[in-house]
């Protein structure tokens, strides 16, 4: 077992006060703490105790830390990425590729030249990104395209003519007409709409009108940071999700979303491939995205957890990764499983004992564990356990 010192990523839409005090520091913090990842992918490994990254020592040892039937899966790499996640403010919205887009942007990009760190580099790996979004706190999202004819019901609600070409898009051929001619509106054009749009759902919602009010609601706000962004009206035809603390969402490639606010333990395929399609201002490449969205309308599923080995696990329809909320108490608990184990003490302090002696986790700090080693955790504490799902 290797307890791991793991990088914390500082983005705008971060959290003051989440991440710092899951890792005890002072909070509120001086900038935002976005992200906590843990693992070995190459752009922020966590680290051993000597300053090794997790990749470096995975890669010299691939057998052995991962397990032949993991190696031989993903080739030697760690195949999981697990991160904590906490948002005061709205993310991108973005979507993320299948493997075989991944492969296929990745190679061209690299016989372009494109360098890695180029900000309008779209493809940073060739592999896809799925992931799931376990909240530790309530999570508001979009997630997905709501059904058709309720989008049409919410844009034509609004009653502006300068949604009258998006609303016609849509009615005629559907999500895969009306985002790309949003998208490809005049900078003037994109101004003038979401500046309406904005206003008159700001409109509804200060007239306490049930329906659609948390969209509406949203789509002002937005509108707010993002002025001109066509984001916002997609925004509108977006499912808008809550989930309580213990639920979870599973979001696989091509889905467009956004996290709008709060906390969440997330696990994902080891990948960077995000592809934005608005409320930012980094990149957009709409060719790359509109390639890959998944134009499918319809609910997204709630996850809800089922007793597995260890805790509640956390099913996901990848082989990549798997999530597993353990409640340790003071008697020894048992965590061994066939592959490599990546650990999260969320809260209270676990002891866990290996072959190789006895590793102590304070809230906050995670340790890996290679594949099959046998390994017992005593409490009280909550740890997050990501593997891969083979079997």
């Amino acid at each position: 077992m290797w307890q791991l010192d793991s990088p914390v990523r500082h983005y705008p839409w971060g959290s003051r006060t989440v991440i710092p005090e899951l890792l005890g520091l002072p909070s509120p913090a001086e900038q935002p703490f976005a992200e906590l990842w843990m693992g070995a992918h190459p752009d922020a490994p966590s680290r051993l105790a000597d300053g090794t990254g997790l990749d470096q020592a995975i890669a010299a040892n691939p057998d052995e830390l991962l397990g032949t039937r993991v190696r031989d899966r993903f080739g030697p790499r760690l195949p999981f990425l697990m991160k904590v996640l906490a948002a005061d403010t709205p993310l991108s919205l973005q979507a993320h590729p299948t493997t075989a887009q991944a492969e296929v942007g990745f190679a061209a990009e690299e016989a372009a030249g494109v360098p890695h760190d180029d900000p309008t580099r779209t493809f940073k790996d060739p592999f896809h990104k799925p992931e799931i979004l376990l909240a530790i706190t309530p999570v508001e999202a979009l997630c997905g395209f709501r059904p058709v004819e309720e989008s049409l019901h919410c844009l034509a609600k609004l009653q502006l003519p300068e949604l009258m070409p998006t609303i016609a898009a849509l009615a005629t051929g559907g999500l895969r007409a009306a985002i790309p001619q949003l998208l490809a509106l005049s900078a003037l054009r994109k101004t003038s709409l979401v500046s309406a749009v904005a206003a008159r759902a700001a409109s509804f919602v200060a007239a306490h009108d049930p329906e659609f009010i948390n969209t509406y609601r949203w789509a002002a706000s937005l509108a707010e940071t993002y002025p001109g962004d066509p984001g916002v009206v997609i925004s509108l035809m977006c499912n808008h999700l809550r989930l309580a603390p213990g639920e979870a969402v599973f979001l696989p490639a091509g889905n467009l979303h956004a996290y709008l606010c709060g906390a969440g333990v997330e696990v994902m395929a080891s990948s960077d491939n995000v592809l934005r399609g608005g409320l930012t201002s980094k990149h957009v490449d709409l060719a790359a995205l509109i390639e890959v969205l998944d134009f499918t309308d319809g609910r997204v599923p709630v996850i809800h957890p089922v007793l597995g080995p260890g805790g509640l696990r956390y099913p996901v329809p990848v082989d990549d990764f798997d999530l597993t909320r353990c409640q340790v108490d003071v008697d020894p608990g048992v965590l061994t499983t066939s592959g490599p184990q990546l650990l999260l003490c969320a809260e209270g302090t676990a002891r866990l004992t290996a072959a190789d002696g006895e590793l102590v986790l304070e809230q906050g700090q995670s340790a890996f564990v290679p594949a099959g080693a046998p390994i017992t955790a005593r409490g009280p504490a909550v740890l997050y356990r990501s593997t891969t799902a083979l079997r």
